[in-house]
């Protein structure tokens, strides 16, 4: 059984590996369409002056489907809230076991509306840590972001969690959460984001003597 925990530090990772999965490039095609015909382009009857034409309204339509994935909203948002917690929590009482239980359930895709979701697990946790350690949030301790540590041991995603914490003190490990996945892979980014936020909260607690899953029940929301 998978386990987020190591028994010794993370390497680096290895180059992109590049997988076929049958029906993902109609059924990615089918979720831009719409952003594809605000742009002008039927992606049934694609007729635009030149290449360099289409890959921009490309671009810009990965770049809003990315954004509406990685910002639920409502009961999606809340969902995905109570899973994050729920990660944290374990990880916290030292459940590693029920925490990589709680990951490895959240899907890539949603099957329902309300559903938590990979990308979208990893926006709001990314949302949560810009917010907590730019220094502006008034409900943090003074010096959390540089007092931050990822808990004690080796983790899978350990050396996301690291960059989403240095990205986050620039309030910038929302908007370059692509730019880690790239480097990274989706999974070790969503295991580093769970840690990124277990580290800041277990650090928080330390800083205002409190108890740590209190912290998360409360800011974790």
């Amino acid at each position: 059984m998978a386990n987020i925990r190591r028994r010794t530090p993370e390497p680096e990772p290895g180059p992109t590996r590049i997988q076929h999965t049958p029906g993902m490039a109609d059924e990615m095609m089918r979720e831009l369409a719409p952003f594809l015909a605000e742009e002008g382009i039927d992606i049934d009857d694609i007729d635009v002056p030149d290449l360099e034409t289409l890959n921009a309204a490309f671009a810009r339509a990965v770049e809003r489907l990315n954004m509406i994935q990685s910002t639920p909203v409502g009961a999606a948002r809340d969902n995905t809230l109570a899973t994050l917690r729920g990660v944290v929590v374990a990880l916290i009482n030292g459940d590693d076991a029920a925490a990589t239980e709680l990951l490895d359930a959240i899907p890539p895709t949603a099957t329902s509306p309300d559903d938590a979701t990979v990308s979208g697990s990893i926006g709001v946790g990314t949302g949560l840590l810009d917010d907590w350690l730019c220094g502006r949030n008034p409900d943090t301790p003074k010096g959390l972001a540089a007092a931050v540590r990822l808990p004690r041991g080796h983790w899978i995603g350990e050396r996301a969690a690291t960059d989403l914490l240095a990205l986050a003190r620039k309030h910038r490990a929302f908007a370059k959460q692509d730019a880690v996945i790239a480097s990274q892979g989706g999974l070790h980014v969503l295991y580093g984001t769970a840690l990124a936020l277990t580290g800041t909260i277990t650090t928080w607690a330390k800083l205002t003597h409190s108890p740590a899953t209190e912290l998360a029940d409360t800011h974790i929301a």
